[in-house]
């Protein structure tokens, strides 16, 4: 596992964007709530001369169910098939002890675009809760499934579902014997439809995005020093953002998308620096003989916080963005670091070495107590889903690198698994509002 004040990795890389990748992840639910809400998931209905090019209600089924917060009910069991409101016979649903109803269909509206409408039923009270219509490409309508299981999710929760998001990640994939490839990829929430973004014979790191969800700031470290880069996701443009003399790492953007923060050494030891992406001058936050690194930025853009050992042992610090004194957070155990807000700011997730390993655990800002989330003991990188109520990162299950998440809470796990490789790094990417196509 990766431990303080170690960026420094050789990397090598040959930008590859866009290229598709087999590697998905396949995620396996290992722990939900007790009891989830019944909902029943009929197949949407399909009107056109060819095979829908992408099965809605399956994406659907997969988010509610993978959420942990729902027990989808079988298809098997169904004793209708409605698709229009019409259709819908409610006591054919309460035999079964449904509690929600999703129906829907799909139609060829003209050569390459389709029109996709769905409605959700509180069965009990025989009532529609919501419903909407999209006219939309064959390109998106993996995203209009997943922002449909949003809707759903958050008319039954009450929160904001995060289906309809991405996430980044490095994967090490090779046979033994063989030098490895490392791939900086961006796939769907649910590890599909990947991409490969960057690809190296050497490791990558640190991967973090911007605010709107179109660039990806990670460290590199070509010609064998240390740098950091900004990729353009929507036109694969790369731009350099940081080569100064010592250590360049751990990238974090501002809420506002316009600066960096950073750990340089440029000044000969590690400190947190921010950066204008517009004028490019760069300021100096932390004054300290001890390493500073891994700095995040609050949601109201006011603070910062980071990871520093000035104390003796790694703890996680906080300090006005705009200069000052760091006031210490952390104080239970020796090892505490990799600090990510939650999106409301009241929280931070972060590593804490507790009963001999490195597990997840949030710390509320309100009361400083501190509620230790997974009980593997190699855990790293956690990153809070842009709704708060998951947090994705890094273990290991039997010598291999896998991604796992877990809810804010700890009732909800889940394991994504590569079939062959490593993966590591995960970053949780903000929503993407440019996938909202509402009618």
């Amino acid at each position: 596992m990766r431990r303080l004040g170690t960026k420094g990795i050789a990397l090598l890389l040959t930008l590859l964007w866009p290229i598709f990748s087999h590697a998905i992840l396949t995620i396996e639910i290992t722990r939900g709530v007790d009891i989830g809400t019944p909902i029943a998931i009929v197949p949407f209905g399909w009107e056109g001369p060819a095979p829908l090019p992408q099965n809605i209600s399956d994406v659907i089924e997969g988010d509610l169910a993978r959420s942990g917060r729902f027990a989808v009910l079988p298809r098997k069991d169904f004793v209708s098939l409605p698709h229009e409101d019409n259709d819908v016979v409610f006591k054919d649903w309460r035999i079964l002890k449904a509690e929600a109803l999703v129906i829907g269909s799909v139609r060829l509206v003209a050569p390459g675009k389709y029109q996709v409408q769905f409605r959700l039923y509180d069965v009990f009270k025989g009532s529609q809760i919501t419903g909407f219509r999209y006219t939309i490409g064959s390109e998106m309508l993996r995203s209009v499934a997943h922002q449909i299981s949003d809707i759903i999710y958050e008319k039954i929760t009450g929160e904001p579902g995060a289906f309809n998001t991405r996430i980044a990640y490095v994967t090490r994939e090779g046979p033994p014997g063989v030098r490895p490839v490392y791939k900086l990829q961006v796939a769907d929430s649910d590890g599909v439809n990947p991409q490969t973004v960057v690809r190296t014979p050497e490791p990558l790191l640190s991967p973090a995005w911007s605010p709107d969800g179109n660039r990806l700031a990670y460290v590199s470290f070509e010609d064998k020093r240390s740098k950091i880069y900004m990729q353009n996701l929507i036109d694969g443009r790369r731009e350099l953002i940081a080569e100064y003399t010592g250590i360049n790492g751990a990238p974090a953007w501002s809420p506002d998308g316009r600066s960096l923060a950073m750990a340089l050494s440029r000044d000969g030891n590690a400190e947190i620096y921010t950066l204008n992406l517009s004028t490019r001058s760069l300021r100096r936050m932390t004054y300290d003989q001890a390493i500073d690194t891994e700095p995040a930025w609050s949601p109201d853009g006011r603070d910062i916080v980071f990871t520093s050992d000035r104390a003796g042992t790694p703890q996680i610090y906080r300090m006005s963005a705009s200069g000052g004194a760091a006031e210490r957070l952390t104080f239970d155990g020796d090892y505490n670091a990799r600090a990510a807000y939650a999106v409301d700011g009241k929280s931070i997730s972060l590593v804490s070495r507790n009963q001999g390993g490195y597990r997840i655990a949030v710390l509320r800002l309100d009361n400083r107590t501190m509620q230790v989330l997974t009980e593997t003991s190699l855990d790293e990188s956690p990153s809070f889903a842009p709704n708060g109520r998951m947090i994705i990162y890094a273990t290991e299950v039997r010598g291999r690198g896998v991604l796992a998440s877990v809810s804010a809470d700890g009732r909800v796990r889940q394991l994504y698994k590569l079939e062959e490789g490593d993966v590591r790094e995960p970053a949780w990417s903000p929503y993407n509002r440019e996938l909202q196509y509402k009618e």
